[in-house]
């Protein structure tokens, strides 16, 4: 069994001697690449730092010039916030100065036209189509036409504050979205190194399909701005227009309503003079009527009076018609008492003048009468436009809102 056994073969000490000298070279040769990597990982590992604290600077800078960028566009958007919602303010009191004002010229417009109404109550000839009535509808006219106007401003008013609101809306929603970022941004700026929450995070440089390139992220707010701008600057064109029509309108319905009001008082003493004149005439009429009923009398008392001698003559001559025979003689007593009826007989007829002076009398009263209606017209027109017209305008205040 001792013969199966082979003895480990035999290495010549040449071989034993390159054996060792080539474990050295190797080994020389390895530490020489293990020096070589240690070099290269040591510049590696400088040079990567030197990159990493250079690119966290650069994004340390460029955070903080975002701050900056953000911070700019905020304080842009909180100014034209300001100077919209200062807008919107002083809108919205112009606004509450359209209706005060719309509401008076409809109150305006009311007793103008229950002016008219009222003058419908003249009589006679007194319901003229005069100066008065001219004006008044002339007023009518115009508070009806400023209504139209007041009425279309407000509504103009009322879109402009709409669209203030639309632009001072879209504001605020970017000034919060800022704000946001700029908190976010704060913290991000605030991260070091040696923070205890950092965290590796999956998917980190993921970029999602909502975000926005820096142009239109600039557009955005700049549209902002400009939308503002521009509804405050129709704002600002509007409120002129307003206080243009405010004041135009107050001094159209000034001239207007004191045009009235002279119409009013020109016609009321005309009224007066002729309701005067009237009762001048009146007077006068009364003073005739009575002269004229004593003249009556008068004629009454003469014609009674001239009963006794007609009956006197007459019978007389009815005696001197009995004298007998020769004695029935045409004398001259006979020729004077025919002679004496037909005198007083003539005289009777001329005093025809009684009837003459009864239908005068009767024509007075119908004048009288006459008289006395029309200065009841007066009187009552006097009434109306003095009274009512008059008075109700006493109300009329035009406020110059």
């Amino acid at each position: 069994m001792a013969g199966l056994l082979q003895a480990p073969p035999k290495f010549h000490p040449s071989e034993w001697d390159i054996a060792n000298k080539m474990q050295s070279v190797s080994t020389e040769s390895q530490k020489a690449t293990s020096e070589r990597t240690i070099a290269e990982s040591r510049r590696l590992m400088d040079e990567i730092e030197k990159t990493t604290q250079k690119t966290q600077s650069d994004v340390n800078k460029k955070i903080e010039q975002r701050q900056e960028e953000i911070k700019f566009w905020k304080q842009e958007l909180d100014n034209k916030l300001e100077q919209i919602v200062l807008e919107t303010e002083i809108l919205l009191t112009l606004k509450v100065k359209l209706e005060k004002s719309l509401e008076n010229c409809k109150e305006l417009l009311a007793i103008a036209q229950k002016c008219l109404l009222t003058r419908q109550g003249r009589a006679g000839i007194d319901l003229v189509h005069d100066e008065v009535e001219q004006e008044l509808v002339k007023e009518a006219e115009v508070l009806q036409g400023v209504i139209a106007l007041l009425g279309h401003t407000l509504e103009q008013t009322n879109e402009q504050i709409r669209l203030n609101r639309s632009a001072k809306y879209n504001l605020e929603m970017d000034l919060k979205d800022k704000f946001t970022a700029l908190m976010v941004d704060e913290y991000c700026a605030g991260l070091t190194n040696n923070t205890p929450d950092i965290r590796y995070t999956d998917n980190a440089v993921k970029i999602e399909g909502n975000f926005v390139s820096p142009g239109d992220w600039l557009d955005f707010s700049n549209m902002n701005v400009e939308k503002a701008d521009k509804q405050r600057n129709n704002s600002l064109t509007l409120r002129a227009l307003i206080d243009g029509i405010l004041s135009q309108t107050a001094d159209d319905m000034h001239k207007q309503c004191e045009m009235v009001n002279v119409a009013f008082r020109n016609r009321v003493k005309e009224v007066k003079d002729a309701k005067h004149k009237l009762e001048t005439l009146l007077a006068m009429v009364t003073d005739e009527t009575a002269s004229q009923e004593k003249n009556i009398a008068a004629l009454k008392k003469a014609i009674a009076d001239k009963e006794g001698p007609v009956k006197v003559a007459q019978t007389r001559l009815e005696a001197r018609n009995h004298r007998p025979n020769v004695e029935l003689c045409y004398d001259t007593v006979q020729y004077r008492l025919i002679s004496e009826v037909q005198e007083i007989t003539k005289n009777i007829q001329r005093q025809d003048t009684l009837a003459q002076a009864e239908t005068t009398l009767k024509g007075l009263s119908r004048r009288q009468l006459s008289l006395e209606e029309e200065i009841q017209v007066k009187e009552n027109t006097l009434y109306i436009d003095e009274v009512l017209c008059m008075q109700m305008r006493e109300s009329v205040c035009i406020n110059s809102f």
